[in-house]
C-alpha cells in the first residue's frame, strides 16, 4: 500500500508540477483576454440575474431557478477545502499559497464561465427538469462520445464516490474530538444522505437552498468580527502574503514553488473553476439564455473562494496557529479560531464542518448521477450508484483517506485537464452566446436565446428555434 500511495504521489506531483498548473494559468488568461474580463465587468450582472426566476415550459412546467442551480454548484464547492484545505494550503505552502489561491481564482473564473454556459448551450430534457455538463458538450459540442464517456466515469468516481469519503472523513474527525465515536458518526451521515439522495435533484436543489446561504453568512459574521478586532494587523499579514507568495520571505515551509503548487492545487479544489464539475449544476437550470448560468456559476467561484476561503486563511493567519508543525488540516483551523474566541470555537468548527460537507456530499452525489445517466439511463445502475456513494460515506467515516487523497488530487488533475481541453476547443460558441447576449442587453432587452442564434449550432436539444418561439407567442 506504501509504494502504491508513493507512486501516486509522484504522478501528481509530476502533472501538478509541470502540466496543469500550467494549463490552468494559460487557459484562464486566454479566457479572461478573450471575454474581455467578463468575470470583472459583469459582477454586477451576476448579482441581477441571480434573481431571475425559472422559465415555465410550454408544457406549463416549471424548472430550476438560477438561485437553486447557484446553491447546488455552490453546496459541493464550500466543502472540506474551505475549512481543512485552505489550512492544510497554509501549513504546507506558507501564507504565501493564498495569494495564488486568488490567483487561480479570479483567472479561474472565466474558465468557469465558459464552462458553465456551454453546460446550458447544450442540456438535455430530463422530464420535466435538464441535465447537462462537460460530457454532454463534448457529445454535442465536439461529436466525441467516447471522450464524454471517458470524462463521466472520472467524474462519477472522483466526485460521486472519493470526495464524499473524504467530506464524511473529516465530518467524523471534527466530531471525535468531542468524544463523538466515528462510526456513529458515519452512520448519521449514511442515513441522512439516503434520505436525500433518494429524493431526486427537487430535493437536493432544496436542501441546497436553505443551508448553504445561511451556512456561509455565519461563517462570514464571524470571519469578519474576527478581522475587525485585528484591524491593526491586517496590513502586516498581508504583507506576508505577498512576501512569502514570491519566496521572498519562508515561513511555516513556505517557499515560492510550495506556496503556487499549495495554492492552486488546495484552490481547485474548493472552487472547481475550469474541473467540469460545476457545469453539471449550472445545467439543471431553467432560464432565458445561456451567459446568464456562466455568470451566475462565475459568481460561485468569488463566494467559494474570494470569500470563504479568504475568511478562513485570515482567521488562521492572524492567529499565527499555522507556525506549529503539529497542526494540520481541520485541527489546524479548531486551533486558530479557539485563539481568537476562546473554547467554544471548536463545536462551531465541528457544525460548520458538519453544515459545508454535508451538503457537498450532496452536491457531489448529484455530479455522479447526471454522468450516470450520461452513459446509460438504467434504474439498475443509478440504485447500485446510490448504494455506492452511501457506502463510501461510511467508508470515509471511519478510515485513514491519505492514499484516497492522492487518488482524488489525481483524478481531478485528469478530469480538468479533458474538460479544459474541450472547452477550448468549444470557445466560439461561448463567445458566440456572449456576444448575443451583450448585443440584446444594449438594446435594453432581457436577453433570449434560441438553438439558431448562432449560426451553424448543432446538437442542442432544449433550445427552440426563433421562429417556433415566436409562433407560441402568437397562439
Amino acid at each position: 500500500m506504501e509504494f502504491f500511495n508513493n507512486l501516486i504521489s509522484e504522478l501528481n506531483n509530476f502533472m501538478w508540477g509541470y502540466i496543469l498548473i500550467a494549463v490552468l494559468v494559460a487557459l484562464g488568461t486566454y479566457f479572461t483576454f478573450k471575454t474581455r474580463f467578463v468575470q470583472f465587468k459583469y459582477l454586477p450582472e451576476m448579482i441581477r440575474v441571480l434573481k431571475d426566476p425559472a422559465t415555465v415550459s410550454s408544457e406549463g412546467k416549471r424548472g430550476r431557478s438560477s438561485f437553486q442551480a447557484f446553491t447546488v454548484s455552490l453546496a459541493s464547492r464550500v466543502g472540506t477545502g474551505n475549512l481543512a484545505g485552505v489550512a492544510t494550503a497554509i501549513s504546507a505552502g506558507g501564507p504565501g499559497a493564498v495569494f495564488w489561491m486568488w490567483v487561480i481564482a479570479l483567472i479561474g473564473a472565466a474558465s468557469s464561465f465558459i464552462e458553465s454556459t456551454l453546460a446550458q448551450i447544450y442540456k438535455v430534457k430530463d422530464k420535466d427538469e435538464y441535465r447537462g455538463g462537460p460530457a454532454y458538450y463534448m457529445e454535442r459540442g465536439l461529436n466525441k462520445r467516447w471522450l464524454g464517456i471517458l470524462f463521466a466515469v472520472i467524474i462519477v468516481f472522483t466526485f460521486g464516490l472519493v470526495f464524499s469519503s473524504v467530506q464524511s472523513n473529516t465530518i467524523s474527525l471534527a466530531f471525535e474530538a468531542f468524544g463523538v465515536d466515528r462510526l456513529w458518526m458515519g452512520l448519521i451521515l449514511t442515513a441522512l444522505t439516503a434520505v436525500i439522495i433518494f429524493g431526486g435533484i427537487k430535493r437536493i436543489a432544496h436542501v441546497s437552498q436553505i443551508i448553504v446561504p445561511i451556512m456561509a453568512v455565519l461563517y462570514l459574521i464571524l470571519a469578519t468580527f474576527i478581522v475587525l478586532t485585528n484591524l491593526t494587523e491586517i496590513p502586516a499579514m498581508l504583507s506576508l502574503i505577498f512576501k512569502n507568495a514570491f519566496g521572498l520571505q519562508e515561513v511555516a515551509g513556505g517557499g515560492m514553488g510550495a506556496a503556487v503548487m499549495m495554492g492552486i492545487k488546495r484552490g481547485l479544489f474548493s472552487n472547481e473553476a475550469g474541473m467540469g464539475s460545476a457545469p453539471n449544476a449550472a445545467a439543471t437550470a431553467a432560464v432565458t439564455h445561456p451567459v446568464k448560468q456562466g455568470l451566475i456559476q462565475t459568481l460561485g467561484v468569488f463566494t467559494d473562494t474570494i470569500l470563504i476561503c479568504t475568511a478562513t486563511a485570515f482567521i488562521i493567519i492572524l492567529s499565527g496557529a499555522y507556525t506549529n508543525a503539529d497542526l494540520d488540516g481541520i485541527q489546524l483551523t479548531q486551533a486558530a479560531l479557539t485563539v481568537h474566541v476562546g473554547s467554544w470555537a471548536p463545536a462551531f468548527v465541528g457544525g460548520a464542518i458538519f453544515l459545508f460537507a454535508f451538503t457537498s456530499i450532496i452536491g457531489n452525489y448529484y455530479y455522479g448521477e447526471t454522468n450516470i445517466e450520461f452513459i446509460k439511463e438504467s434504474p439498475t445502475a443509478l440504485l447500485l450508484y446510490r448504494i455506492a456513494v452511501i457506502v463510501m460515506v461510511l467508508f470515509g467515516s471511519v478510515v485513514d483517506l491519505a492514499v484516497v487523497w492522492n487518488l482524488a488530487d489525481l483524478f481531478m488533475g485528469i478530469m480538468a485537464l479533458i474538460n479544459l481541453v474541450a472547452i477550448t476547443m468549444l470557445t466560439k460558441i461561448a463567445m458566440a452566446a456572449l456576444k448575443d447576449y451583450r448585443d440584446q442587453r444594449k438594446q435594453g432587452k432581457d436577453p433570449v436565446f434560441y438553438s439558431d442564434s448562432i449560426p451553424g449550432l448543432s446538437g442542442i436539444e432544449s433550445w427552440e428555434a426563433r421562429k417556433t418561439a415566436e409562433s407560441k407567442d402568437k397562439i
